[in-house]
């Protein structure tokens, strides 16, 4: 039964953004190291724009479909004005490297980036993230997701100053989606576990004035 809920937070993520992510930079890397970068950045700019299209097409939501076409434009831009191709992954380790700080700023004012994702996500009301018996939970996840990103920072600008795209590209892609699978799998398991420790009310019981004792809760973080 948790595998299930485990699949189903997982879809809610991910479903129908892994192409944005994993073709654009292989396809890059390919055309640059058949041609060269010109070709590739074109090429990168033609695939971006028709995965754009096709979001439109298929009425998917039109921000994540201008952010995915964003990317890849701001990262041709890169490449194109350095002149190398290690710089089409520049932006990227920017992102990365923006996630921690805004990770250390946001518990730094008491309001942990993780428990924000979560409200957006699923609107679940501000104040139980508030709550001394649920914010822990958040903070702490967000304490893991700072350290995870600053290693992934860490480890690609490495790999910027020292190797190639082709390189990066597969640290790009193994960094991306099977390791943010695996933090995410963790973070669920750990949010549930930990919030059920501190002994809080679920989203569900707060929502509806319960009194302790609480059940706690019992699904989504």
């Amino acid at each position: 039964m948790k595998g299930k809920e485990i699949l189903e937070e997982l879809r809610l993520v991910f479903k129908g953004k892994t192409l944005d992510t994993l073709l654009p930079p292989l396809v890059f890397v390919f055309i640059n190291r058949l041609y060269d970068l010109s070709t590739a950045l074109v090429v990168a700019l033609i695939l971006g724009g028709l995965i754009f299209l096709m979001r439109v097409l298929r009425k998917e939501s039109l921000w994540y479909a201008l952010g995915g076409f964003f990317g890849v434009i701001l990262a041709s831009s890169f490449a194109f004005i350095a002149s190398n191709a290690n710089s089409y992954f520049l932006p990227g380790i920017i992102a990365n490297g923006l996630i921690v700080l805004g990770s250390i700023i946001s518990l730094l004012v008491g309001r942990p980036f993780a428990a924000l994702l979560s409200h957006l996500t699923r609107n679940w009301p501000v104040e139980w993230f508030k709550r001394e018996d649920v914010a822990p939970a958040y903070k702490e996840v967000t304490i893991f997701w700072a350290l995870f990103f600053f290693v992934r920072v860490v480890v690609e600008t490495y790999l910027f100053l020292t190797s190639t795209p082709e390189a990066l590209a597969w640290a790009e892609i193994f960094l991306g989606i099977p390791v943010t699978i695996a933090l995410l799998v963790i973070t669920y398991l750990y949010g549930i576990w930990r919030l059920n420790r501190l002994n809080g009310p679920g989203v569900d019981e707060f929502i509806e004035g319960k009194e302790p004792r609480y059940k706690g809760q019992t699904r989504g973080f």
